[in-house]
Order: structure tokens, then sequence, then C-alpha cells
């Protein structure tokens, strides 16, 4: 794959009623999956979930998730620019409705899975934000999916959001490898939307991958809302966000390895950075919203 076929601009990858249609096999890859749907007011969409696990996440708006017999109501929220959301998680083998009332778009995060979970929905009171890094490497990470809070069976996924002229995804950082207790084989999707200017302006931000090995993924894009970057391998980051301009992005990652764990190596070039952290506060723009604050 070129650099081209890793940054997908909005619009460049969409597949039947997705915005966003990232299969593994579009990607290249085995596992990880990422779709995004837009729903008009009253509209419903199904699919099978097939041989993959799903997480249904509100982008904006609300909806209503039907798994089977089971049925889930999302509130959702504005925008992710605003609140932390609930969401669903559905297995595989299942048949999937969702149903937006008011209209919305929602993020459907997916992996390849052996085994059916049952499943399930969190509130937004019970997603952890979390704050990483200080100064102008602060971001606000939403791990509503992470490994060691929310079970899945592959699904590794976090939401992060960056305040204009910061730096996150650094220390640039790799995972495209199995050394065991240091770091795990994870593919990954960054999916972006990007804060507009007051005036109602679009917004740009940047981010770069460097390769881990010789051929390895190489990649500096411009990216604006919709836009999605793929990371089979390599040192991803920094995602920067331009000054005046929050930057989102979404993480969604899966791998083979028998234990799912987000185990990362840091660049060895740029892993002093996080020893000045203790010396600087943390961005007084952050957290953007409270843990577990939830609006529409």
């Amino acid at each position: 794959m070129t650099s081209a076929d890793h940054h997908l601009p909005a619009g460049t990858a969409a597949g039947g009623a997705y915005d966003l249609d990232i299969a593994p096999e579009r990607a290249g890859w085995t596992y990880s999956s990422l779709r995004v749907l837009t729903l008009p007011p009253g509209d419903s969409h199904e699919f099978p979930t097939g041989d993959s696990e799903w997480i249904v996440l509100p982008l904006s708006g609300g909806c209503t998730v039907a798994a089977d017999d089971i049925t889930f109501e999302l509130r959702g929220r504005e925008s992710v620019f605003a609140a932390v959301t609930d969401f669903a998680y559905v297995p595989r083998d299942a048949h999937v409705t969702v149903t937006s009332p008011q209209g919305g778009r929602f993020a459907l995060t997916g992996a390849r899975c052996e085994r059916a979970l049952p499943a399930r929905y969190v509130p937004a009171s019970a997603v952890p934000v979390e704050l990483r890094g200080t100064g102008d490497c602060s971001r606000q990470v939403n791990n509503f999916a992470a490994a060691g809070v929310f079970a899945c069976e592959r699904l590794i996924a976090v939401e992060v959001i960056t305040p204009g002229g910061n730096w996150s995804s650094y220390p640039p950082h790799k995972h495209d490898e199995h050394r065991p207790g240091e770091e795990s084989e994870l593919e990954e999707i960054y999916y972006f939307e990007i804060a507009e200017a007051p005036g109602g302006t679009a917004g740009v931000g940047y981010q770069r991958v460097s390769p881990s090995r010789d051929g390895g993924t190489d990649i500096l894009a411009e990216v604006r809302s919709g836009d999605a970057v793929l990371i089979p391998d390599g040192w991803h980051g920094p995602s920067i966000a331009a000054p005046g301009h929050a930057m989102y992005y979404l993480n969604v990652m899966a791998g083979p390895g028998a234990e799912r764990e987000w185990l990362i190596r840091d660049h060895p070039d740029h892993a002093w950075i996080r020893t000045t952290w203790p010396e600087r506060p943390v961005d007084p723009r952050l957290p953007l919203y409270p843990e577990g604050e939830q609006g529409r």
C-alpha cells in the first residue's frame, strides 16, 4: 500500500449506506473495522454482525440499537466536542437494527473475533475520562472500550480530544510486533473530526506515521473532518491540532494476541519528552467536558 492508500479523505472510502466503510479487506489486514453511518430523522439501518464484534457509538444524535431480541436506547450527544456518550456492544453472529428518531451520525467500531459475548449497554456515566500529558502535549482520552475498562474479545477503542495548538499521540509510539509484556501487535484506524472556528471556518490537523522497519508505513497527512488514517505498522504520532481548532480522533484497534492488551513502545529518539511532563501543568482547557457528562 502507498501513503495514498493509508490516508482516506472524507468521502473516498464510502460504501453502500456508510459515509466511511473500512473492512479488514479494504485495509489489507485481518481484524480491525470502522464504519460511519448517517441516519436522517426516523430512518433505520440494518446489518449482520457476521464474524465481528461491534460497538455502536453516537458521534452526534441518539438512536435505538436492537440486537436480535435485545434493545438499547442511546441518548447520544450533540457532537464529539460536547460530551461523553453512552454506547452499545453487539456480538458476532447477530442481526442489528439502528434507528434514529431525530437523526444523527454513528460510528460502528468492529473487530473480527471467535466468541459471541453478551450484548450490553454502557451509560456515559461509566466512561472513564483520562488526561494525558501536560503543557502543549495535553489531551483528553475517553476510555470507553479501552483494554481493562470494557470487556471485548479483541476490539479496543478510545476517543482522544486535543485542544487547538497541542500535539497528541506523542511521543511517537508503535504496537506492530508481539513482545511479551512490552508491546502488542495491533492494527489501528484513526478517524478524525476537527472543530470549526467560532465563525464556522473548517479546520485541519496533521497526522504523522514514520517507518519502524524497511518499507514500512510512511505518512504525513493533512486531515479534515471525516478523514481516516490506516496504521498497520510504524511509529504513529504526532497528531497535531491547528491553533483555534480542537482535534477529535477515534482509535479502533485489534490484533492477533491471545491477551487483549494495549502495550506500546515509545520512539527512542523522543521518549525523553515524558520526563518533562511533571514540570508543567495540564492545559487548563481540559477536561473539555467532565467524566460522565452527557448532553444532546
